[in-house]
């Protein structure tokens, strides 16, 4: 297992201790046969890009930036009825979620929505100027600012979460009853920071 160290540390390891076949074991058993993609008319594999990867569908990193790419254009679609960015929804269900335990701050909504705080003040301001979100002075830290949603913001939430999970529902379903399992991988992952 590789931890720690350089990405050049990291990718002499994986090369050189077997750290890839047993990962590769894991992703594909023995026995289990993977035609090589065909993109673009001719079979994709590695030719002259130095990776430990004889396949870039062996890699997760590049396959979680495809299925995130897909993900994420099956959510702006979902969104486009209401008029929001999927970064707008995330920090105004998330500020609509955090909201019903007291005043919110803007670190703490960037915090819980794992967005940069320099962009959650750009989003919050473009929500306050339709009357989404408003801010008050907080009520115990005199530097700070409370994010509260407004009645029309709250509605907004309400009816984009519906179809947003109706999104993720449809995407997700195609892993069937591992679904579970595999929200549970992306909380290790999370969790791990």
């Amino acid at each position: 297992m590789v931890t720690g160290g350089s990405l050049a540390d990291a990718r002499h390891t994986l090369l050189t201790s077997g750290a890839r076949e047993e990962y590769l074991r894991t992703v594909a058993p023995a026995g289990t046969v993977r035609p090589h993609p065909v993109r673009y008319g001719r079979r994709v594999t590695r030719t002259e890009l130095a990776s430990g990867f004889e396949d870039a569908d062996e890699s997760p990193g590049f396959l979680l930036w495809q299925v995130t790419n897909r993900w994420q254009a099956a959510i702006r679609a979902s969104l486009k009825p209401h008029g929001l960015t999927h970064v707008q929804f995330v920090l105004l269900a998330a500020l609509t979620w955090l909201g019903t335990e007291g005043p919110v701050t803007q670190k703490a909504l960037a915090d819980h929505a794992a967005t940069d705080p320099m962009m959650t003040s750009q989003v919050l301001r473009a929500l306050e100027v339709r009357g989404l979100v408003e801010r008050h002075p907080h009520p115990q830290d005199k530097r700070a600012r409370a994010l509260v949603v407004t009645a029309e913001g709250r509605q907004l939430a309400n009816q984009a979460v519906a179809d947003v999970e109706a999104c993720d529902a449809a995407f997700f379903a195609r892993l069937g009853p591992e679904v579970g399992g595999f929200a549970a991988a992306l909380r290790r992952l999370k969790d791990a920071g």
